[in-house]
């Protein structure tokens, strides 16, 4: 092979190769949070939990317990049979829902089959939302069962933390905020978002 032929091959291969090099470093370096196991025989009764279901705005700056972060992000959308199915219904078991937690550390991304969070925007944004310590984004694929999927998942957020204490809000306002910096799928977009934390 001749000197000039041998150079463009070498050029096109380390052309092609970098960004999956660069793909691989950035997946080694994606932070990964795992999350306390949910506790499934603690809290109040379902019936006290309704009983108790309220917006409360009276949010202090103090993080939910880390046993409470567990509960939560599992309430909301952690798996909870073996073969994979929520403890929300969504249509046809399609799943097509996010989360999301922002928190003074970033933007993450509840994984529910590893009930872990994965960072997907190293900055605090909690200012945002209203400056609560920990806010959820709800994001759905677009399409007519949107809603109540997402609508399904915030109501079971919001009747755990009428069970542990904690205090709540749910709001349309900066649903917008980060739709174009999140790595959100195709076709979904936030539709609901949830402050949240120990209460004043």
């Amino acid at each position: 092979m001749r000197i000039g032929n041998m150079f463009a091959v070498c050029f096109f291969g380390v052309f092609f190769m970098l960004p999956l090099c660069s793909n691989a470093l950035a997946a080694s370096a994606e932070e990964r949070l795992t999350l306390a196991a949910p506790d499934k025989n603690g809290g109040k009764p379902l019936m006290q939990a309704l009983a108790l279901r309220a917006t409360n705005r009276a949010i202090s700056q103090q993080m939910p317990s880390d046993q409470d972060l567990g509960n939560l992000f599992w309430a909301a959308w952690g798996v909870n049979r073996t073969d994979g199915r929520r403890t929300v219904p969504t249509a046809r078991n399609s799943q097509a829902v996010a989360l999301y937690a922002v928190m003074s550390n970033g933007v993450w991304r509840y994984e529910g089959e590893n009930h872990e969070l994965i960072k997907v925007l190293d900055e605090d944004v909690r200012a945002k939302f209203g400056g609560a310590p920990l806010t959820l984004l709800f994001a759905a694929e677009e399409g007519p069962y949107a809603g109540m999927h997402v609508g399904s998942m915030y109501q079971n957020v919001g009747l755990y933390c009428a069970s542990a204490g904690l205090s709540n809000v749910v709001k349309a306002n900066g649903v917008s905020v980060l739709h174009a910096r999140l790595p959100l799928p195709p076709n979904y977009s936030i539709l609901i978002v949830q402050s949240l934390g120990v209460p004043k």
